[in-house]
């Protein structure tokens, strides 16, 4: 079964570029129905992309109404097109035609392609499901992410990780491949999607640590009662307030203790401090298969904290 990926995984392969490199290659391609990528590099003045094939003289281009799911009904804006210009786009080659001037000119399909994806990838996920997603744009209220050859799904933020963060920037970057779970799927077939439970339960979290060490942490927010400290993207501490410390700031801790029944981690600031350093790879304690519930808080805990996938 043809594979469907997020865009841009596919556009800088040997196979991919090979299955360019000709118009006799091209023209297999169509035979195959291969699904390819390459760089859309303009949207003309009538929202037709046009696209940079590795084939010597060929000009390929995507037909507006080729250009995305949604997009000859209406339910898909046009910026949906503008937006992919010096991006990777993913597409069936429909035909090979020539233009005005007689030079080869190759008939693309980005709609196709995403149809295919939706009947025989996006329509069999159910909730639960562990899955691939490639971040494309990041919004106060949560991050958009590629599931499959553009077609768009919503992290929400409350969703991204146990410890609170005040904008997905805190979290993920343009263009960065993750994992996620489908938390839900509406009756049009839309996915919404989930990450924090990816990411560890507290007892996972909290084994990376021990009273009386001095670890590394950032400042996720300033109350009056104190300071939260994100150690690990799923496990959050409180420290005593301290004059000068600002959000987004770098941090060392004294852990003073652990509780699991409370799910709370007690801490001490010893300095905060603003640097840039550069982000570290998510751990994924789940990075597969299916999840049937999750259950974050340990089992000694006074409050609950669940997901169940149904």
């Amino acid at each position: 079964m043809q594979n469907y990926y997020p865009e841009g995984l596919l556009i800088d392969t040997q196979e991919n570029k090979s299955a360019m490199k000709s118009v006799s290659a091209l023209q297999d391609a169509i035979a195959s129905h291969r699904i390819l990528e390459a760089r859309a590099v303009v949207c003309d003045s009538g929202h037709n992309l046009i696209v940079e094939l590795p084939c010597p003289g060929v000009r390929g281009i995507i037909p507006r109404a080729e250009c995305a799911v949604g997009i000859e009904d209406g339910s898909t804006r046009d910026i949906a097109i503008i937006s992919r210009v010096n991006k990777p786009v993913c597409f069936h080659v429909v035909a090979m035609e020539k233009d005005a001037s007689g030079h080869p000119v190759a008939i693309l399909s980005r709609r196709k392609v995403q149809e295919e994806a939706m009947e025989r990838y996006v329509s069999q996920l159910s909730c639960g499901d562990v899955i691939d997603a490639r971040v494309t744009h990041l919004e106060p209220f949560g991050c958009f992410v590629d599931i499959a050859c553009g077609i768009p799904s919503l992290i929400p933020i409350d969703a991204i990780s146990i410890s609170r963060i005040s904008h997905p920037s805190d979290r993920f970057h343009n263009g960065q491949c993750i994992k996620a779970v489908v938390k839900s799927v509406d009756d049009n077939g839309r996915i919404c999607l989930s990450h924090k439970e990816l990411l560890g339960t507290w007892d996972e979290n909290a084994a990376l640590f021990q009273s009386g060490e001095t670890v590394a942490g950032i400042v996720r927010s300033v109350e009056d009662y104190g300071v939260f400290i994100e150690l690990t993207p799923n496990l959050a501490g409180l420290a005593e307030p301290k004059e000068g410390v600002q959000v987004g700031q770098h941090a060392s801790v004294y852990i003073k203790s652990l509780i699991p029944e409370k799910m709370k981690v007690k801490l001490i600031i010893v300095d905060s401090f603003d640097a840039e350093y550069p982000a570290n790879e998510i751990d994924y304690y789940i990075d597969s298969g299916h999840i049937d519930s999750w259950q974050y808080s340990p089992a000694c805990a006074d409050k609950v904290i669940r997901t169940d996938f149904f």
